[in-house]
């Protein structure tokens, strides 16, 4: 396994995610011993000279004991309130800890929006470069406190994932209360570890459980390998393992499970519409349209929309679904909402133009706002 000595060693660029299971109490309350053997490896690889993202989930978990919640809420308000006490504990946490290896700490706080819409995503773009060109160390973590049940990212692995992409990183590391992925129960004496991930063959009829074992976060083990699928389909590889296994595992340890990267880096925008948003609508493309959209990369014009689904905005993703199977063929970002297509449909843009005015010529989906599926 002197692969995974290799891939970790020589990343530059690693992010790091972590969840609330690994850095709260069973109460909800911030663990600090946890946190600060976290901050102790990070900040001593941070300071060798490798850029270091921390993708960090807790802050609900850590405001349910102030605002003295017995256990995780299921209403999408208090679990806002929360991560509004929360995230400011954490930060300040991470901040302190961080201090102490002369690290500067900067918040990154996303949803879905911010990393879909061309502007908001070359933002996010930006400030996590610059971040790291001025020697900060970024503290990401989801927006809880505006994020709505459509702009969610749902768990904070699948955002590691994503974010990894965005900042074009070198190695993804995720850290549970788990040490590896196993081919059962983790509890079963039956079960083995499985070091390696080659694709999605070798873990082929493996039991992977769904739910945590503490009760505060979010993920399980299914949210964690469908996050190492994201990455490496990217190009980046990926680590499993526990969180008091962080150091071995960043210093090249044959430690957890290592799951290999693809050979190839798609778009990376592209690669968030794919992977981070939920569609609005959909429009159905008659066969003309999908051959242009699919086949030729074509922007996908008005004339070859024979139906509208959905109720959306301008920017708004949606899929385009070939209308004899009813299989989306494509995702993309729309630029009419749902209420102005109808009118639209099976005519040519020249025709648009010459009766509704030069702002009904574009594209309804333009080929740099589209991905195929």
């Amino acid at each position: 396994m002197g692969l995974v000595r290799e891939v970790v060693t020589g990343a530059r660029r690693i992010v790091v995610k972590v969840g609330s299971s690994s850095l709260t109490t069973a109460t909800g309350g911030i663990d600090e011993q946890r946190i600060d053997a976290l901050v102790d490896v990070l900040g001593s690889l941070a300071t060798s000279g490798r850029e270091v993202v921390l993708v960090s989930s807790g802050a609900i978990a850590a405001g349910l004991a102030p605002l003295q919640l017995r256990r995780r809420p299921r209403d999408l308000a208090t679990q806002q309130a929360a991560a509004s006490v929360g995230q400011g504990l954490l930060i300040g946490r991470y901040a302190a800890g961080f201090a102490r290896h002369g690290l500067t700490v900067g918040q990154v706080l996303l949803t879905v929006d911010d990393v879909t819409r061309r502007v908001h995503y070359r933002n996010a773009y930006r400030t996590l470069r610059k971040l790291l060109d001025l020697g900060a160390l970024p503290i990401v973590n989801e927006n809880d406190t505006v994020a709505t049940e459509e702009i969610r990212f749902g768990d904070n692995d699948r955002l590691a994932a994503l974010v990894a992409a965005l900042a074009d990183a070198d190695l993804l590391v995720l850290l549970s209360d788990v040490d590896a992925l196993y081919t059962g129960d983790p509890a079963d004496p039956a079960s083995r570890r499985i070091p390696l991930v080659r694709d999605d063959s070798d873990i082929a009829g493996v039991t992977i459980g769904a739910a945590g074992r503490s009760g505060v976060g979010t993920g399980g083990m299914v949210t964690k390998v469908e996050a190492a699928r994201i990455a490496t389909g990217f190009g980046i590889p990926v680590v499993l393992t526990a969180a008091p296994l962080a150091g071995q595992a960043l210093a090249g340890e044959e430690v957890g499970t290592l799951f290999e990267a693809a050979d190839h880096r798609p778009a990376a925008r592209l690669f968030w519409l794919a992977h981070a948003t939920a569609p609005r609508g959909r429009l159905h493309l008659d066969e003309g349209a999908v051959a242009a959209v699919v086949a030729r990369r074509k922007s996908l014009l008005p004339a070859g929309i024979t139906a509208v689904d959905g109720s959306f905005a301008a920017g708004d993703p949606v899929d385009l679904v070939d209308a004899g199977s009813g299989t989306p063929v494509a995702r993309g970002l729309v630029n009419y909402d749902a209420v102005e297509l109808p009118a639209l449909l099976g005519r040519s843009t020249p025709e648009l133009a010459a009766a509704l005015g030069p702002g009904y010529e574009r594209e309804v989906v333009h080929r740099d706002d589209l991905v195929l599926l």
